[in-house]
């Protein structure tokens, strides 16, 4: 509980130069997930007053504001409301894919409601998301999420189709994290970037700045399976899920033969064997997996700063700053 209330308190710091927009923009959102179904509203309202820190559309407002003296408009609220919807959708997929029964520490919208409800939900947060586009002709905007959309999807069937052979090259591994979690993060600041300026430029180095923060933002993420305690998510999840990790990935090109097959035995077959899963954790950092991963990460931070930095220093630059150095310091 205290991680969770640093981590939000960090999250409220960030989020100072663009209070005013948030608050507006929670109500915006809560109206274009509005139905005439009622069902749909009771599980609506569910996910909404369930939010998390709603990292996203602050990325849009922030970068919003530091491209264009800190002034935001209409299209701007869209395309942030746009990007939650799709995100939005793509957890309570997420859900149904994973068969997880929670979510940010509630019953998840599939263990309340069952699958096929769920999913009928994504595709409704899909479809409102493409729709809010369309009807007011942000045709712009609908192309940056449209490509979000495609490459979370290929991202995560390519992770599948990897995940049955377990012969994921760091490459490999690099193009799924891009596409999974990597694309909606570049497509929050492209998104931001193009509410407010005509510059495919300058709408490209905030997406490759986003896409920067993504990666990190993920390897941060494979890191927490290896945690001491439980941080965010169970230790040893990924492996017991069979996911392959910055980390082990490192481990695997890094012993010799008869290691390398023990440890893919032992998530192909003996994944749910808790000691067995422990020593593969311990193999891992006896390697300097997770070393490795913490330099990789590393280097997408200093990436994403470079490009940062060529812009004016404001409050909105400094608050983008303090994004990328929380994406890797945080403790969930």
């Amino acid at each position: 509980m205290k991680v969770y209330l640093r981590a939000m308190k960090v999250v409220e710091q960030i989020k100072e130069p663009i209070y005013e927009e948030m608050e507006l923009f929670e109500e915006k959102f809560t109206t274009s997930m509005s139905s005439k179904v009622a069902l749909l509203n009771r599980i609506t309202h569910f996910i909404v007053n369930r939010k998390g820190k709603q990292m996203r559309p602050m990325f849009v407002f922030l970068t919003a504001k530091m491209l264009n003296q800190g002034k935001v408009n209409e299209r701007t609220y869209r395309g942030a409301a746009v990007i939650e919807l799709i995100h939005t959708a793509s957890l309570v997929h997420d859900d149904v894919v994973d068969d997880s029964n929670l979510r940010r520490g509630f019953f998840s919208v599939n263990a309340l409601w069952k699958n096929k409800i769920a999913v009928l939900v994504g595709d409704f947060m899909l479809s409102k998301g493409m729709l809010l586009c369309i009807e007011n002709d942000d045709f712009d905007l609908l192309k940056i999420i449209s490509v979000a959309v495609r490459e979370i999807s290929e991202g995560e069937l390519l992770q599948i189709e990897k995940a049955r052979k377990l012969d994921i090259t760091e490459e490999v591994y690099y193009n799924i994290i891009r596409q999974k979690t990597a694309t909606l993060l570049a497509a929050c600041c492209a998104m931001g970037a193009r509410t407010v300026r005509d510059d495919d430029q300058v709408v490209e180095k905030m997406r490759l700045f986003g896409e920067y923060i993504g990666m990190a933002f993920q390897i941060k993420d494979d890191l927490f399976d290896y945690g001491e305690t439980a941080i965010g998510k169970p230790t040893g999840i990924d492996i017991k899920e069979q996911k392959m990790t910055l980390p082990l990935i490192y481990t695997l090109n890094n012993v010799p033969t008869a290691e390398k097959n023990w440890i893919i035995q032992s998530v192909k077959r003996h994944n749910r064997d808790k000691k067995r899963v422990r020593e593969v954790i311990e193999k891992v950092k006896a390697t300097g997996g997770l070393t490795y991963a913490e330099d990789k990460m590393e280097e997408f931070r200093q990436k994403a700063l470079a490009l940062l930095l060529e812009f004016p220093q404001d409050a909105y630059r400094d608050a983008l700053e303090q994004m990328v150095n929380y994406v890797i310091s945080r403790k969930q």
